[in-house]
């Protein structure tokens, strides 16, 4: 009888286990058309739920390798990033796109959404010495590399504000290795003022490059 007893609580037991995990896995959605998830994405972009739409998008990636809406969707997703500011993401996004489908028919505007997006995440011009630098080089090589293209004007204006930013900093340092008593140093940064096209131009610092 005791036996039977105890047979009856393990049953119970596993019973509510087995009720939980299936609660608990109700949420999950997988195994899903590619539509389904490309609908997804786009529901959770007009909610602006970013999270979610690139937890859809690793569920569309990975169950549809081939899904000709993984192209779209990668797009959408990078603009979404950068209109909310998320330029890491964006970058993911434009990299991802360009390693997949670039080619010579779209290779300079994902080159340029790349440099705008560089060029947007700028906050303090102090604290991206490197960033700016990049994108700088980033710029010289889409001028050289595509000077028929459309959206060359803007990548030139780009880098004309990159360049003022860098005469702001090299000013900045300038000013910073003078207080602290390093005069070579400071000279040699100077000298790189004395070079600038910029020089004897009224530049106000401002609080970011956007």
């Amino acid at each position: 009888m005791r036996i039977i007893t105890i047979l009856i609580m393990l049953l119970l037991l596993f019973s509510s286990c087995a009720n939980k995990s299936a609660k608990k896995g109700s949420d999950e959605v997988y195994d899903k058309s590619d539509r389904y998830w490309y609908s997804q994405i786009i529901r959770d972009i007009k909610v602006n739920d970013l999270d979610k739409a690139d937890e859809s998008f690793t569920s569309l990636a990975s169950e549809h390798v081939a899904s000709p809406l993984l192209k779209e969707a990668m797009m959408i997703l990078a603009k979404a990033h950068m209109k909310e500011e998320e330029y890491l993401m964006a970058n993911y996004y434009i990299d991802e796109y360009i390693k997949r489908y670039g080619s010579q028919n779209n290779i300079d505007y994902l080159t340029y959404l790349k440099i705008k997006s560089n060029f947007l995440s700028f906050k303090k011009i102090n604290r991206d010495q490197k960033l700016l630098l990049d994108t700088m080089a980033q710029a010289k090589n889409f001028i050289n590399e595509y000077p028929n293209s459309p959206f060359l004007p803007e990548v030139e204006t780009i880098l004309t504000r990159l360049k003022s930013a860098e005469y702001l900093l090299n000013r900045n340092i300038v000013e910073l290795y003078k207080k602290t008593g390093k005069l070579k140093a400071a000279k040699i940064y100077q000298e790189k003022l004395e070079k600038s096209w910029l020089k004897g131009i009224e530049i106000v610092e401002p609080k970011s490059l956007f």
